[in-house]
């Protein structure tokens, strides 16, 4: 079964390459775009064109999102019972100390800054899979019972 991953991005630029890294890391992972925030929860509420989206099994979340961003995002996902344990990495070009310290205090799993050099940030996305995708345990069900 594939690894559904989530990824919350509005730059195309940093969208494709993501797709590159993953694709060369594990072929195994669906990547899912969501380009705003209103979009990405849209898909994890599996709503209008959503309806059939799987439950990601991570979510690759930007920060400086057009119409929600991604702060309010990861807030939702957090209060919300059914979304709230789905791993959510940050993964932002944002080094401000108020949005980390913020991101964790509306429980981020992880955050991470985008580097800005391509090598770099392949490595990055490798290491995402490597971790989150190869190491750790993440359930196969969701249902809690």
């Amino acid at each position: 079964m594939p690894t559904e991953v989530l990824l919350v991005e509005d730059s195309p630029g940093d969208v494709r390459l993501t797709q590159e890294a993953f694709r060369e890391a594990n072929i195994a992972i669906k990547l899912h775009v969501a380009e705003d925030g209103v979009e990405a929860m849209e898909f994890l509420r599996r709503e209008g064109v959503h309806a059939d989206a799987p439950r990601p099994d991570l979510i690759l979340l930007d920060l400086n999102l057009p119409r929600m961003d991604g702060r309010e995002v990861l807030a939702l996902i957090k209060a919300d019972d059914k979304l709230k344990s789905i791993p959510t990495v940050i993964l932002t070009t944002s080094e401000a100390e108020a949005d980390i310290v913020k991101s964790y205090h509306l429980q981020a799993n992880c955050y991470l800054s985008k580097p800005v050099e391509l090598e770099v940030f392949e490595g990055l996305v490798k290491s995402i899979n490597e971790f989150w995708l190869t190491r750790a345990k993440l359930p196969k069900v969701w249902q809690i019972t």
